[in-house]
């Protein structure tokens, strides 16, 4: 059984003590993480401080290289990435699976490696010029989740490296080993101490949020856990990114096609196997159309392939680990024991690995978990409206505000309808399709600040304004 270890200072740093990592599909142990302690996190913060000091002058350009340099050593190692990926993590290969995301992993390093940040004038006159700097921060904090563990932790690492910031990223404990990989590449490219991971349970994360030699924190994640960070990074006013949960509504207006949305419908809710926080977990739907969405979509839910990952014919894989399978279950029971109807799915079969059928829920309405709480998984409720201003209430009754959508023909009425929704995305007749060039960040409770294009790329630097 492989021992995996830190990287520290461009250095394989053995633990003493380690923690198994389970194949969710099949419960067999595919290595084991190393354990750090509070004095190996001082160690990498101090290595992430020390390479900063260098790495924060090489010039734009050289960074630059530096990141595209990055992306083909990952795209060299895609294959191998993919299958470790697929061994913790559980999503098939194929499909929107570990392939899929290491090629997202690609698009977001390649295209990040290309975002300029230019000194913006301000004022150049008689009065004299005033200019716009941008400086890096220093050594940035990342801890990521386990539903994308590597392209997540893609989304952290080169933003800040590309900016002239040093790393210390914490990858959850349920899926370490594609992290730890993906540093050891990046090393082979990088200065020592850029780039450096810590692995452990979740008291090296509660650590780094409050450690002094950490100037910023970026966290994707569940909201409780980002209060509790935004709490402890309190102390040290640490700048941070904060992408909490969501509990994404969808608006299917009456003028929709069932039959033409249904597709689109369901991967933006089950992609991932709906462990995604920008996945359509709320479904509301006009009555006048409500059961033909349902039995399009129950028809579409039932050729779609659950099984273990490096199956051919898998198009989801198991719910990543045991609480996440437990929530599923419980919400999907209650909302059963409240009176609604369940199109497809809803009884595990049982046997090994955390395998949930695809589920979709319909006759449900606010006042269940499945509806007001984030379920994050292969359960979707469907709730009927009337009145398309019922609709939107409904949906922007939620603390979440991360994304939405609205799907119907007519689309300056679904554009219309769109600019009410509170969320930081919205989309017309598609739902949770990011890119690495947009912008991405929630409102409400759905977290602070955003990712990705320039604006993304601004979070991990300070302003410096000079007067000439």
């Amino acid at each position: 059984m492989d021992r995996y270890a830190l990287v520290i200072g461009g250095e394989r740093i053995a633990t003493s003590r380690f923690a198994d990592v389970a194949n969710p599909s099949t419960g067999a142990i595919v290595g084991r993480m190393p354990l750090a302690t509070p004095a190996d996190l001082d160690r990498a913060v101090q290595a992430a401080a020390a390479a900063f000091e260098t790495w924060r002058l090489v010039p734009d350009a050289e960074r630059a290289e530096a990141c595209r340099r990055i992306a083909a050593t990952i795209e060299a190692h895609a294959e191998e990435l993919a299958r470790l990926l697929t061994e913790e993590q559980g999503k098939p290969l194929n499909g929107l699976g570990s392939r899929f995301e290491i090629g997202g992993a690609l698009a977001w390093t390649r295209h990040t490696a290309d975002i300029e940040l230019p000194v913006e004038v301000l004022q150049d006159g008689e009065a004299g010029r005033v200019e716009l700097h941008r400086k890096p921060i220093g050594v940035t904090g990342s801890i990521t989740p386990w539903n994308w563990p590597v392209m997540i932790a893609c989304w952290h690492i080169i933003p800040a490296v590309r900016t002239g910031n040093t790393v210390v990223i914490k990858p959850s404990p349920m899926t370490p080993l594609s992290t730890i990989r993906l540093v050891e590449l990046i090393n082979e490219v990088l200065p020592a101490g850029v780039v450096n991971v810590v692995t452990g349970e979740n008291e090296i994360g509660a650590l780094m949020s409050s450690h002094p030699g950490i100037a910023k924190v970026s966290f994707t994640g569940s909201t409780p856990t980002g209060r509790k960070i935004m709490a402890s990074a309190a102390a040290t006013l640490k700048r941070l990114t904060l992408e909490l949960g969501g509990n994404d509504a969808g608006i299917v207006l009456p003028d929709a096609s069932p039959a033409e949305i249904a597709e689109g419908l369901f991967w933006s809710a089950f992609i991932n196997n709906g462990q995604t926080c920008a996945a359509l977990k709320r479904l509301y739907v006009h009555d006048s159309i409500y059961d033909a969405v349902c039995d399009e979509l129950a028809a579409y839910a039932r050729k779609v392939v659950v099984g273990d990952g490096f199956a051919e014919d898998s198009v989801l894989g198991p719910v990543q680990n045991r609480m996440q399978f437990d929530i599923v279950s419980a919400y999907v029971d209650e909302a059963r024991a409240k009176g609604a109807r369940i199109l497809t799915g809803g009884e595990p079969a049982g046997g090994q690995g955390y395998f949930y059928p695809v589920t979709l829920v319909a006759d449900v309405d606010h006042g269940c978990r499945l509806v007001d709480n984030e379920q994050f998984g292969p359960a979707l409720p469907i709730i009927r409206y009337h009145d398309v201003a019922e609709a939107v209430r409904k949906a922007n009754d939620n603390a979440a505000g991360l994304g939405g959508s609205v799907w119907g023909r007519d689309l300056e009425q679904a554009r219309r309808v769109a600019s009410q929704l509170e969320c930081g995305s919205v989309w017309i007749n598609k739902h949770g399709a990011i890119q690495p060039n947009a912008p991405f960040g929630g409102v409400k409770q759905s977290g602070i600040g955003v990712e990705f294009g320039a604006e993304g790329l601004k979070e991990f630097t300070t302003i410096q304004t000079v007067f000439c």
